[in-house]
């Protein structure tokens, strides 16, 4: 079984427009890297790419550009935005304080097929051979666990934020992903916060994900 393939429809419910579906694809496009930071986008060659009308492409554009993973110039067009390893400081002073937050009213709200839905992606992630995985597999994983337990706490308020933040510091874990060792560790510690968050455990899940962050932070350091 895979967890790239896993889709619990509470917890990341499809798009329900075009708009919507072009903002999803592109937006982990430009995450994950497979837009290079600072090439120039091409919203027609998106449009044919997605098979989405450019209309639903542009506004989606419009939305990344709030969103900082894209950036316009009059009479230039509109660019992927550029990665700046100096923002780590920033996004991790925000995510310390947020994310700890968030699993906190996840494991105090979620719905019962929610904590159902979490029990089973943890399982699904700890049956899975690491090894095995590609980094890209390994990152997508990493993107669905976030904003999982985000969807959980039930506030789409603070999910918008922390979706916006984590994506930020996911693009910067890209750029540093083929140097990073131990990552069985990154794994064992979603797995602790999935279960803890399912379980209830309000105090044990705010700890492991204010640790995650401030290891996360830690680890890109070490390596930069």
């Amino acid at each position: 079984m895979s967890f790239v393939t896993t889709a619990p429809h509470e917890l990341e419910p499809a798009p329900t427009s075009m708009a919507e579906r072009a903002y999803a694809a592109i937006q982990d496009q430009l995450i994950m890297l497979d837009i290079p930071p600072m090439s120039p986008i091409d919203d027609l060659a998106l449009s044919e790419a997605l098979g989405i009308g450019r209309t639903p492409v542009r506004e989606a554009l419009k939305r990344l550009e709030v969103d900082r993973l894209v950036v316009s110039y009059p009479r230039r067009g509109t660019f992927a935005s550029g990665v700046d390893i100096t923002d780590l400081a920033s996004i991790s002073d925000i995510r310390v304080h947020l994310e700890p937050l968030a699993a906190r009213r996840a494991s105090e709200n979620a719905s019962e097929v929610m904590r159902a839905e979490l029990t089973e992606l943890a399982e699904v992630i700890q049956d899975d051979d690491v090894v095995l995985k590609s980094r890209p597999e390994l990152m997508q994983w990493d993107l669905r666990v976030h904003r999982s337990i985000y969807r959980a706490a039930g506030n789409p308020h603070l999910e918008d934020t922390l979706v916006r933040y984590n994506n930020l510091a996911t693009r910067i874990f890209c750029v540093f992903l083929d140097r990073v060792t131990h990552f069985d560790r990154h794994v064992d510690e979603h797995v602790g916060l999935l279960r803890a968050v399912a379980d209830g455990e309000s105090r044990e899940a705010e700890k492991i994900a204010e640790d995650h962050v401030a290891g996360f932070e830690k680890a890109i350091r070490a390596i930069m």
